[in-house]
């Protein structure tokens, strides 16, 4: 999915119902077939397929011959999700296409499924939950690698050094207020090494834990302090 494709617009197409992805690829090999015959580009998982091609007409043409392959393979189009549209932007497994510089096509995690991360990231790190900064750390070494894992083809190191970023300054603010009064703010920063007149600007607004969480206390806690506590990194 890398390089200068001169690829245009994707048909997408799925079959819906209780098809396992095993039984779903045992059915569409003749679709499989008949489209690498025509010397389509394509990707298919189970019943959700793109057709990459260079223009909307062969992009209704190709749709056209897959309506009446399926018929013949006793299997309905799902008309609602099924479209001839450019392939910048539109979302496949989570990932979806970008022009970067140079005209060259990269992949990247889809919005949807980056605002499903954050969310899912806010609920680990949520300040409301009790739990100390090392059992929130244990829980997100549960669900980081994986996620990384899956969008590991992304080509957006810019996009996950942010999350990274925004993930430690929520970690700040979840320190802060487990620490919640001025007085052990003051004790602790000065234990991990703060300045004095850091850890006395932090703890004076010790109920600001968003705001105090950056500037000062990105000295005092640095990348490298969330490495030794072992919290996953995406870029």
């Amino acid at each position: 999915m890398q390089g200068n494709l001169p690829l245009e617009l994707e048909v997408i197409f799925c079959v819906r119902g209780v098809l396992s992805p095993l039984l779903a690829n045992v059915l569409l090999d003749e679709v499989d077939r008949a489209l690498e015959t025509r010397g389509h580009r394509f990707v298919r998982y189970a019943d959700d397929c793109n057709v990459y091609v260079r223009s909307r007409q062969a992009g209704e043409r190709v749709l056209d011959g897959l309506r009446r392959l399926y018929d013949r393979l006793h299997l309905k189009v799902n008309e609602t999700k099924t479209a001839v549209a450019p392939a910048i932007g539109r979302k496949f497994l989570g990932y979806e296409l970008w022009r970067s510089a140079g005209d060259r096509i990269k992949c990247a995690v889809a919005r949807k499924a980056l605002d499903t991360y954050k969310q899912r990231l806010r609920q680990l790190t949520r300040r409301s939950g009790g739990r100390s900064l090392p059992e929130v750390v244990e829980r997100l070494r549960t669900y980081m690698p994986g996620w990384k894992g899956y969008f590991q083809l992304a080509q957006t190191p810019t996009v996950f050094r942010e999350l990274d970023e925004w993930l430690r300054h929520r970690l700040r603010a979840l320190q802060l207020k487990h620490w919640r009064r001025g007085t052990t703010m003051y004790r602790e920063l000065l234990a991990l090494g703060a300045s004095k007149p850091d850890a006395h600007r932090i703890a004076a607004n010790s109920r600001r834990w968003w705001r105090n969480s950056c500037f000062a206390l990105n000295r005092v806690m640095p990348i490298a302090y969330f490495d030794r506590l072992g919290v996953p990194r995406l870029s």
